[in-house]
């Protein structure tokens, strides 16, 4: 569902917008989709598909979360 929500929001900062409070697995996709950096490595996949599977009830929202926060990091975004 997309009104899932992850128990502490994340804000994101992207390069050429401002930082992003992301709150849950549907804000993420969104994210992931359109202000991700272009080197997309493991992590990244991961983060996608963990976010999609949280969404459909396969996995929960805090693992989803878990897998955006370690792409985040492979990715050099500043988080908090």
């Amino acid at each position: 569902m997309a009104t899932e929500k992850w128990n502490d929001p994340i804000s994101v900062g992207f390069e050429n917008t401002d930082a992003r409070t992301v709150l849950g697995p549907f804000d993420a996709l969104a994210c992931l989709a359109d202000l991700w950096p272009d080197a997309r490595g493991l992590r990244y996949l991961r983060a996608r598909s963990a976010c999609r599977a949280a969404l459909d009830g396969r996995k929960s929202v805090e693992e989803a979360r878990a897998e955006f926060v370690a792409a985040a990091e492979e990715a050099k975004l500043s988080i908090n």
